[in-house]
């Protein structure tokens, strides 16, 4: 499953995913990031819509995601779904990896488009993602692909009950 593309803005690179961002958002980033959370209008001019609410023109709307996706201000931009309701799978999954292969195991999961989420915890377990798969099967498979890379265990922790927390990050 690759990311979530929205029409008129660039998804990141695969490659770049995992990285840190190389800029702090400005002003009126951060006025963007506000507007863009929840209730993203579903019409025929979605970011001329935004721009408007917002006080800019839907080219500068437009550009600054694709800035703000390009400098991993933001890491991702798109519709968060449902995926068991269409037939697909998410699980969160952790990793132990040594200290000397922390960048090339990094690089390696990063490299699966159906990895999402990747962070670094002090923990035994320090490497905790997201697989999302187009059927629940394919969670198997894709942790399997990612030991065949790695050389290490990956630990699989499926949902057990969902809840649904509408969280909005003030930018």
């Amino acid at each position: 499953m690759s990311e979530t593309s929205t029409p008129g803005v660039a998804a990141p690179a695969a490659s770049r995913r995992g990285l840190a961002a190389t800029r702090e958002p400005d002003a009126t980033d951060r006025k963007l990031i506000n507007a863009l959370q929840g209730d993203f209008p579903l019409t025929e001019t979605p970011f001329a819509d935004v721009a408007a609410a917002v006080g800019l023109d839907e080219a500068e709307v437009i550009a600054r995601v694709q800035a703000m996706l390009r400098d991993r201000v933001l890491t991702r931009f798109g519709p968060m779904f449902q995926i068991e309701r269409m037939g697909g799978a998410f699980c969160l999954a952790a990793m132990a990896v040594p200290e000397a292969a922390w960048g090339e195991v990094a690089e390696a999961v990063n490299g699966f488009p159906e990895v999402a989420h990747n962070y670094r915890r002090e923990h035994s377990l320090n490497m905790w993602f997201v697989l999302a798969t187009e059927r629940p099967e394919g969670i198997a498979d894709v942790a399997g692909r990612i030991e065949a890379a790695t050389g290490l265990p990956v630990h699989l922790f499926p949902k057990e009950k969902e809840y649904f927390v509408e969280m909005k990050l003030e930018a």
